[in-house]
């Protein structure tokens, strides 16, 4: 039996959330099955492309003009004739629009993955028009969440009985030893008996350090032998450098900015957190899910669909800083509750969010 021709449709591979669902599908598939290659809208393609390149995965790439391209369109249609694409998988929205342009009239099947939603979500007259019209000519839609999936429904005016749920899976992280993370506690000058709270996440307003070291200020006054880890980088490191000095939380907040490879933070942490306004489906939860975290998050996105409240972390209302800190200080006080929800992060992760999962459900979709 012949092999299924997929090219997927994105931005560009650089790292991030919907580049490491991508990645983790072409790596997860059965080469027997599949021939996978990626179609690159934009450029540069990125780390992640470079080094699947390197693998042998075949990547086009065009660099997208300013407005609507309508040249785009010719080219993405050229690859799907010349290639025999078989299947596009367009991953977000612009993708898609271009994608399932080119693929019309063509054999070539068309899938659409939603990964997120920008806050505060919105819609237009035009998506109104034009968003049915591509749903036409698409033969399946995916959301990454219920909460992407009813957004899909209220902003983009498509179909409920047209989408389905796949959501976010991941490689569990490779787990440390304790020499290893006691180093690295030392390089941080986290004392053996602090407790550890930490995220990862870009330093953006999207992600709501703010609201995040409010609440942790109110956690010190009573459980003052603890740390925070902050692992990122981005535009407001210097405004929360300053929010933290103003606290007078300075010695007790440890920014590390940019790591490539976060999994060794993680792994020191006794408590995730996530206080984002807005959320698809965050891959850093998904990986303390993996190595056994509990998680205290914020109803936004589908985080209430990741944490089951009371079993693996607590969700908290929404930028409510006095709730984010009580979540926080429960976890702290009773180390049989944080062994017992970490257990449940884990058994969580790998029932529903291994990339196992989410392969075999994407895999379904493309049969």
């Amino acid at each position: 039996m012949a092999r299924k021709k997929i090219l997927h449709i994105t931005y560009d591979m650089r790292i991030g959330g919907t580049e490491m669902v991508i990645k983790n599908i072409i790596e997860g598939s059965d080469p027997a099955k599949y021939e996978m290659s990626i179609f690159c809208i934009e450029q540069p393609i990125g780390p992640w492309g470079k080094e699947l390149k390197e693998n042998g995965i075949e990547i086009f790439s065009k660099h997208r003009k300013d407005g609507f391209d309508l040249s785009l369109i010719t080219e993405v249609r050229a690859c799907l004739s010349n290639q025999n694409i078989d299947i596009i998988h367009c991953h977000q929205y612009t993708p898609w629009v271009y994608g399932a342009l080119a693929a019309i009239g063509l054999k070539t099947k068309v899938i659409f993955t939603e990964h997120g939603r920008f806050f505060p979500d919105s819609s237009s007259w035009k998506r109104k028009i034009i968003n049915p019209i591509l749903s036409f000519f698409t033969d399946h839609i995916t959301a990454i969440s219920k909460a992407t999936k009813q957004a899909l429904v209220d902003y983009e005016f498509l179909s409920a009985n047209k989408i389905t749920v796949i959501y976010n899976g991941i490689k569990a992280l490779p787990k440390a030893n304790k020499i290893e993370k006691d180093d690295l506690k030392q390089q941080l000058l986290i004392d053996h008996d602090d407790i550890v709270l930490g995220t990862v996440a870009r330093l953006d307003p999207i992600k709501n350090h703010e609201m995040m070291l409010n609440a942790f200020s109110d956690v010190v006054v009573k459980q003052p032998k603890t740390k925070l880890v902050i692992v990122g980088d981005g535009e407001l490191l210097i405004t929360l450098k300053q929010q933290c000095d103003k606290l007078n939380i300075t010695e007790k907040v440890i920014f590390t900015g940019y790591i490539t490879k976060p999994s060794m933070y993680i792994q020191i942490f006794d408590i995730f957190l996530l206080s984002s306004l807005s959320e698809g489906t965050s891959m850093t939860l998904l990986e303390a899910m993996s190595v056994a975290k509990p998680c205290v998050v914020t109803d936004a996105g589908g985080n209430a669909e990741i944490i089951d409240n009371g079993a693996n972390g607590f969700v908290t209302k929404n930028d409510m800083r006095y709730e984010f800190a009580i979540a926080i200080e429960k976890l702290m006080v009773n180390n049989e509750a944080r062994i017992k929800m970490g257990k449940g992060s884990l058994n969580r992760y790998e029932k529903l969010f291994s990339s196992q999962t989410m392969n075999a459900e994407y895999s379904r979709a493309y049969d």
